[in-house]
């Protein structure tokens, strides 16, 4: 097993066999003691936040390869917080794709002349480019073609793909009277096809329960009862 990437919430591992080994930490992102999935610093140690991502991610990866739809997992290992996938080629450096149900957090941080807070947003997906020296800026589809990281109809895909993975986790929240605001996801090539990667955790997700942002650790216990 190799070592061949360190990043803000898991490493990453080479297996012999050609797959890798993600491995979830208890870091957080977040700001002025908030955690934020939109945050590009590490706000410090959450005791059991590696397990609570790795427990929502398998229930929802397997969720979805039961739905057909192209994710890289293939299992995970809880005890020791990993999770195996299949080998992805990411779009570049990496794009994060983000889809909105309520404006809230950077989207109103940018568009707060016309929006209001928690205004409803019907699936609203934004592209932005994974460069934190740069603040993960927004990228358009056009400029994505012309940079060669996607072309106009894989933008399309990203974006089908995008509205559909998060309607499926934004109804399943719903029966437990959860409320979707917003979500972020990572896309790759795997055998050459746009495939669903890294994880789908809660912090990677806003989510509300009577008005109030459910901590991560919390919305893993409302979701998979640990």
């Amino acid at each position: 097993m190799r070592h061949v990437y360190e990043g803000k919430t898991k490493s990453v591992y080479e297996l012999e066999d050609g797959n890798y080994l993600l491995k979830l930490k208890d870091d957080v992102t977040g700001e002025n003691g908030q955690i934020d999935p939109g945050a590009n610093s590490i706000m410090g140690e959450v005791e059991g936040m590696g397990k609570a991502s790795l427990l929502m991610s398998r229930y929802y990866f397997e969720m979805l390869n039961k739905a057909g739809i192209r994710t890289h997992y293939i299992d995970a290992n809880i005890d020791e917080n990993t999770m195996t996938v299949k080998p992805a080629q990411p779009f570049g450096e990496g794009l994060e794709i983000i889809c909105r149900f309520k404006a809230y957090g950077s989207f109103l941080r940018r568009y707060g002349k016309y929006a209001k807070k928690e205004q409803p947003l019907n699936s609203l997906v934004e592209i932005t480019l994974k460069d934190d020296d740069r603040g993960d800026p927004l990228i358009v589809d056009e400029a994505l073609e012309q940079l060669e990281l996607l072309t106009m109809e894989e933008c399309a895909l990203v974006k089908e793909m995008t509205r559909k993975i998060a309607g499926i986790v934004k109804d399943d929240l719903a029966t437990r009277g959860l409320e979707l605001y917003d979500i972020k996801f990572e896309f790759g090539r795997v055998d050459g096809q746009i495939t669903l990667i890294d994880d789908i955790s809660g912090g990677n997700m806003r989510v509300f329960k009577d008005g109030h942002q459910v901590d991560p650790l919390d919305l893993s216990r409302l979701v998979v009862g640990q």
